[in-house]
């Protein structure tokens, strides 16, 4: 029986994906006014638009890791069927998700020694996570061992480019990435941060433009300058904070740039979108460096 591919929500893929590639998905959660959610529960729809809507009201939302003991028996059953498992993880730069896992992974070798059981910090996050995981499930799917597709992503993890951008500032500094300062400054000249995850899986600010459509531009301008050819080959995996029109709009700027014709959008799940607020937009694409 062909190993499991087990990640957590953070990774923004589809549902269609998740069920087409027989993933697990391990559900991170978050809170809002103190009421506890899951950001993903197999074969149930989120209203997402009802989430940020709640952001945009200004409702207080935290976040949390997965539920342990849910996660164990996740993964604890996909053990007992049989199968080998390789977990690919939320970016332990940003979150403490993956050394969560990581322990209760080396738990379950020891109690499976028959059982391969492998983790990988991809040192990702939202479609960028989401597209290391796509990767790994279409190699699986033609043949490749467990040890081939965990050395790939080791190796290929820090060519899998994250450009962001986020039309609120003031998100940013509830989460604690800009100061209030800047927050307010940058909202009253209408600058908007573009940003990536860097090679230790944190998110940089990296340059500043002035206003919403030019900050979506950069964020093709970056591809255009790292992407790995032939690029209209390429996979291009876009989310989106509840601004479906810019991201088709970004969409639609890789297709005239560069001639891809594979873009998956998807929306940015809560446990990211609370630190980043409505708005939030990101392209992801393998590149010569991160």
């Amino acid at each position: 029986m062909s190993f499991a591919i087990v990640t957590d929500s953070s990774s923004n893929l589809t549902e269609e994906i998740i069920d087409e590639f027989d993933l697990a998905v391990l559900p991170l959660t978050f809170m809002v006014d103190g009421e506890e959610y899951r950001s993903y529960l197999k074969g149930e729809k989120t209203d997402l638009s009802q989430f940020y809507r709640m952001m945009r009201e200004g409702k207080v939302i935290t976040t949390s890791l997965p539920n342990l003991k849910e996660s164990r028996e996740t993964i604890e059953a996909l053990l007992r069927e049989g199968r080998d498992v390789l977990y690919l993880g939320f970016s332990s730069g940003l979150s403490g998700t993956y050394q969560a896992i990581e322990l209760l992974i080396a738990e379950l070798a020891g109690l499976y020694p028959d059982r391969k059981v492998c983790a990988v910090d991809t040192l990702a996050a939202s479609g960028g996570q989401g597209l290391l995981v796509w990767y790994a499930a279409k190699m699986r799917g033609a043949g490749k061992s467990l040890e081939e597709v965990r050395d790939w992503v080791e190796a290929n993890k820090l060519h899998l480019a994250h450009w962001f951008t986020v039309d609120d500032l003031m998100f940013l500094f509830r989460g604690g990435r800009v100061s209030r300062t800047a927050a307010w400054a940058g909202t009253m000249l209408n600058i908007k941060p573009v940003m990536h995850v860097d090679d230790e899986g944190h998110l940089i600010p990296l340059e500043k433009v002035r206003g919403r459509k030019k900050s979506l531009r950069a964020l093709v301008d970056h591809m255009a300058e790292t992407a790995n050819a032939p690029v209209d080959a390429q996979t291009v995996f876009i989310t989106h904070g509840d601004c479906l029109e810019d991201a088709e709009y970004v969409a639609e700027l890789v297709r005239e740039r560069f001639g891809v014709a594979d873009i998956m959008i998807n929306w940015v799940d809560p446990v990211i979108g609370a630190h980043s607020g409505p708005g939030t937009m990101a392209l992801f694409f393998l590149a010569s460096e991160r």
